[in-house]
């Protein structure tokens, strides 16, 4: 469960380069050059951390020399108040990293905190919690991430690692098995075919057609019963639309395999995180 080292360090450099522009005005006119400071970052609410090599990459960037030390990892519930890492170095670096260090940590620890919550829902159902692709653009990286370290699983990540036939696909093919039949003509044999549907008689049409994996698009939780039975098994059964924490339970029960949720990154709460720095002292000076 590892990010890309590449991938992180450029989208934290894009990042960087929205936030400061030409300059930190504030911090330039305000803190001294060569000043030090330690920075504490704390939990200000209990949640599921995540993102604190995505912090560090922050800090780094702007001075290589600083220290990063987290205090928990990816994954550890932390308490309100709780020491989550320390960053000690340059007073100027620290000050212009902590928005961009908090936006990092703050949402990917509110998305691994949600998957968290709906995961443990579902814990004694076969159904595994998988995200979708509503996510922000240019970080998806991470938010996928985030998703695994609170315990749900990656749907697919793009437009190119998987077919997911949906409506409007449907719509231009003229059928379910017509899409079908398309997408198998063109994509590689070994990638899985995904149609979503709205209707039992879609399922029907989707399982003759050799659907690898369907998808039951909001329908109640009575009618996903109704399609496991009739799949039988023949294909997987993954559920959508709707699904939130007063409805995710009865949703798993319905037996299908997997249920995809886009509230997991698309309009999940961030988890409210502080960064205060102590004594801000001047480096000795060196003859």
């Amino acid at each position: 469960m590892e990010l890309d080292p590449a991938l992180l360090k450029d989208i934290v450099k894009r990042a960087l380069r929205e936030d400061i522009g030409t300059g930190d005005i504030t911090t330039g006119s305000i803190v001294p050059e060569n000043y030090v400071t330690i920075g504490f970052i704390r939990a200000k609410e209990p949640g599921v951390a995540a993102g604190l090599d995505v912090a560090a990459e922050v800090f780094l960037q702007l001075c290589p020399d600083i220290s990063f030390q987290p205090r928990v990892r990816d994954g550890d519930r932390v308490a309100a108040g709780q020491l989550m890492a320390m960053v000690e170095g340059d007073a100027r670096a620290i000050l212009t990293g902590e928005r961009v260090a908090l936006n990092f940590l703050q949402r990917m620890s509110g998305i691994a905190t949600r998957t968290a919550r709906l995961s443990e829902l579902i814990a004694g159902e076969k159904a595994r919690l998988v995200d979708t692709r509503k996510t922000t653009p240019g970080i998806r990286l991470l938010e996928k991430y985030a998703v695994r370290v609170g315990g749900g699983f990656n749907h697919r990540f793009g437009l190119y690692d998987a077919v997911l036939i949906k409506d409007n696909h449907i719509k231009v093919a003229g059928s379910i098995a017509g899409a079908i039949a398309r997408a198998r003509s063109k994509a590689p044999f070994s990638m899985s075919v995904e149609v979503e549907v709205e209707s039992l008689e879609g399922v029907e049409e989707a399982v003759r057609a050799g659907a690898d994996i369907i998808m039951l698009d909001n329908m109640p939780p009575e009618a996903m019963k109704k399609a496991v039975e009739l799949v039988g098994g023949r294909a997987l059964l993954e559920a959508s639309g709707g699904v939130n924490e007063e409805t995710i339970l009865a949703v798993a029960k319905t037996g299908v395999d997997f249920i995809s949720v886009g509230s997991l990154t698309h309009s999940v709460k961030a988890l409210d995180i502080s960064l205060d720095v102590g004594e801000m002292k001047p480096l000795p000076i060196r003859l």
